[in-house]
């Protein structure tokens, strides 16, 4: 009797994944997709995407209700966002590979939305589309029709903060907040998306590209560690809130520090583009 493969959690390289396209057990999703072009990411895709990799995009699959005052991205309601992975062929059993073109900056948001609803075997392609393609990996237009699969997941909120959580902790009290974004937005020198600049009181900056090496690959482990130790100053990962513009970024800060033996840190999911919605929350520049 074949013994069950243990799942993989974070990073899968590209051979691994080559070796695994025609496995059932396994579902690759293709989740480009850019900030500033809602289109972009299924326009991509159709261009030319993985073998048999489905497509979910972040501003409708993985996307909640837009309120006006909740975000850019919020948060799909826990059972929407369960019919449409099953709908995607993930079940119980399935391992999950998600990938862009952006070092996992969008895949990373996949990754932690189905940890928040309790499936563990999801991972990161290391290097993304980017690094399959300069291997000369084949790349195809066809559009798989995945079977549907049963999923189930409960979410688990202490993974995620509310607006009002960030708000009752800005002194540092139980919550260091941790901004992903580039460090000109963090200091408020530029918004190319969101009406106000700034950041939220007292968060420390963690640009998502200082998660990565030159060639679009994470960084190692030790590496990480190092790094995120010296941003977070002995602060431990379960006071550690992640935030960037909408809730999408910030998870490859989530996904790097787990990658460095750092886990237990949590999300604001609604982020910048939310905290900014209420006028009376405060910022802070410079």
């Amino acid at each position: 009797m074949r013994p069950t493969p243990m799942p993989l959690k974070l990073l899968v390289d590209t051979a691994t994944l080559a070796a695994h396209l025609d496995d059932p057990a396994w579902v690759v999703v293709d989740c480009r997709s850019d900030p500033a072009n809602a289109a972009f990411g299924r326009a991509e895709y159709a261009k030319g995407h993985l073998p048999g990799a489905i497509f979910l995009d972040m501003d409708s699959d993985l996307c909640g209700e837009k309120t006006g005052r909740n975000g850019r991205h919020p948060l799909p309601e826990p059972q929407r966002l369960a019919a449409t992975l099953g709908a995607a062929g993930i079940g119980p059993g399935t391992q999950v590979v998600a990938y862009d073109d952006r070092g996992g900056a969008s895949a990373a948001r996949l990754w932690w939305m189905l940890r928040w609803l309790g499936h563990e075997a999801v991972a990161l392609l290391d290097g993304g589309i980017t690094r399959w393609a300069a291997e000369g990996r084949p790349l195809v237009t066809e559009v798989p029709s995945p079977g549907a699969a049963g999923f189930a997941g409960e979410p688990r909120e202490a993974m995620r903060v509310d607006a009002g959580f960030v708000a009752g902790n800005l002194d540092g009290g139980d919550a260091v907040l941790v901004d992903a974004r580039v460090p000109a937005r963090y200091r408020g020198e530029m918004e190319p998306i969101d009406p106000v600049a700034g950041r939220i009181p007292g968060a420390r900056n963690r640009p998502l590209q200082d998660n990565l090496a030159a060639e679009g690959r994470f960084k190692g482990p030790q590496a990480l560690r190092a790094e995120f130790e010296s941003v977070l100053g002995g602060v431990p990962p379960a006071r550690v809130v992640h935030y960037c513009g909408s809730g999408v970024s910030a998870c490859h800060n989530l996904f790097a520090m787990e990658l460095a033996g750092m886990a237990g840190s949590r999300l604001y999911a609604g982020s910048w583009s939310e905290w900014i919605a209420d006028p009376s929350r405060p910022i802070e520049r410079g």
